[in-house]
């Protein structure tokens, strides 16, 4: 027993290290964010900032009131874009999990064939942009590309088939039952560590998206986080760039572009952290679907 406990400890602390190391990057990410520019320059990143600025979130908040639009759209699409994925997923995941389904092979045979092939970002364009007008929509952002994703519907269809108890379902049938009333009132709430786990993952995915956005997105007014802080990464290194072309030092040559890079990933990544505590309890067991269990 006293072997055992040991052998705990030192795999717990091994964990705990690997843990330290994980987090240094994000730390030093932070630290570089509030790091003076020209103490970046001349020492380079330092997770003990000899002179901290708060220069680089001054100037990406000289106009708060974009930058509080941008985040309320990628919230809304975040939260939006989650949820209508996990139904419409769900909704294609159960039904071919169930051998009595009609049109399972057909359904499932559709589902694989798009994780092999795909019309190509021109296809793609032309059908989200002339044939459904998507163009500079709030659906832009959460249709294309991130709204289906076939790995997702295999991952809920796997755990469908092994997590829930057929008897349960056959019982159900029995007491009079239908495919709906089914679904809702007995597959979903036995399925929170898959839908938790696609959840996370669909949210990740929309928060961090910038493509839709470059695509199909030129009023700003529907800019995003990730687009919004994207443009402003690319204007700087625009005016930096001119500046060095020109051989002029003024305003432009003052601009914190280090540390605003930074500031722009803290901004961009810490949201996601505070969203991971809710989707943890769930998002182990989830990751264990199809699991030998012993």
């Amino acid at each position: 027993m006293k072997t055992k406990n040991a052998g705990q400890w030192v795999l717990n602390l091994l964990f705990i290290i690997i843990s330290c190391f994980c987090l240094i990057p994000l730390i030093l990410l932070i630290t570089a964010s509030i790091t003076d520019e020209q103490t970046i320059i001349v020492n380079g990143y330092s997770l003990f900032p000899s002179e901290i600025s708060w220069e680089a979130y001054e100037f990406l908040f000289r106009d708060s009131a974009t930058i509080v639009r941008a985040y309320g759209i990628s919230i809304l699409v975040t939260v939006i874009g989650t949820v209508t994925s996990l139904v419409i997923t769900s909704l294609l995941a159960y039904p071919i999990s169930r051998n009595e389904m009609p049109f399972r092979n057909f359904l499932s045979f559709f589902v694989f064939f798009t994780m092999l092939f795909n019309g190509g970002l021109v296809p793609t364009y032309l059908v989200y942009t002339q044939l459904i007008p998507l163009k500079n929509t709030f659906w832009a952002l959460i249709i294309p590309g991130l709204l289906l994703n076939a790995f997702y519907v295999i991952l809920m269809r796997t755990f469908f088939t092994q997590s829930i108890p057929t008897p349960v379902i056959e019982s159900a049938y029995i007491d009079g039952a239908g495919q709906l009333k089914i679904f809702y009132k007995i597959v979903m709430p036995l399925s929170l560590p898959v839908l938790a786990t696609v959840g996370l993952f669909q949210t990740i995915h929309y928060w961090n998206d910038w493509f839709n956005g470059l695509i199909y997105i030129t009023d700003s007014k529907y800019y995003s986080i990730q687009n919004l802080l994207n443009r402003i990464l690319l204007d700087i290194q625009y005016l930096k760039n001119s500046v060095a072309e020109s051989g002029q030092v003024g305003d432009l040559a003052a601009i914190p572009s280090e540390s605003v890079r930074m500031a722009i990933a803290v901004m961009g990544v810490i949201p996601i952290l505070m969203a991971y505590p809710f989707f943890q309890k769930y998002f182990i067991k989830g990751l264990t679907v199809g699991a030998v269990k012993g």
